[in-house]
């Protein structure tokens, strides 16, 4: 009877400890699917001036990024005049059109560089205008069709059209 007394003692203590076992494992798990979860995209100071009034946002663009029409370009710089009043630009001898290959997007900065100020985004598909390379030949210059907005972007994005 002894024996009997001792083996329900070592399967309730087995069991307890499964049973915790069990629990530590759900609660760590709720816990680091939580903490594991992407934060939302912040909206730095920089981007809040002259953010487009249209309900689209870059994540809709990038996921539709094999969508062959093209997304409106998102400046962050306050424009001179308004789109209606901007002269159209067209490509000159030394300026081509182009479109933008890199499926997530690109940055447009201010100068050739990283570390320059970011003036806008161009999405997958967007059309630009080549007007040079920068002597390293690590970065182009371009221009906006709509709105004429120069910068620079990292050389080897870009297809030329016909």
């Amino acid at each position: 009877m002894k024996r009997f007394g001792i083996f329900k003692f070592i399967t309730g203590v087995l069991i307890a400890l499964a049973l915790l076992f069990a629990g530590g494992a759900a609660v760590a798990r709720y816990v680091i699917t939580r903490l594991t979860a992407a934060p939302s995209k912040p909206i730095f100071t920089e981007e809040q001036v002259g953010q487009p009034s249209d309900s689209t946002s870059p994540d809709d663009s990038i996921a539709d990024s094999q969508d062959t029409s093209s997304e409106p370009v998102q400046v962050f710089t306050d424009p001179v005049a308004p789109e209606s009043e901007l002269p159209q630009v067209e490509p000159s001898d030394t300026a081509a059109n182009a479109r933008i290959t890199q499926p997530i997007g690109m940055v447009l900065r201010q100068g050739p560089s990283s570390d320059t100020t970011q003036i806008g985004s161009l999405y997958y598909n967007d059309e630009v205008i080549l007007l040079g390379t920068s002597a390293d030949g690590e970065w182009q210059n371009i221009r906006l069709p709509g709105s004429g907005v120069e910068g620079w972007i990292k050389a080897g994005n870009t297809e030329q059209l016909n």
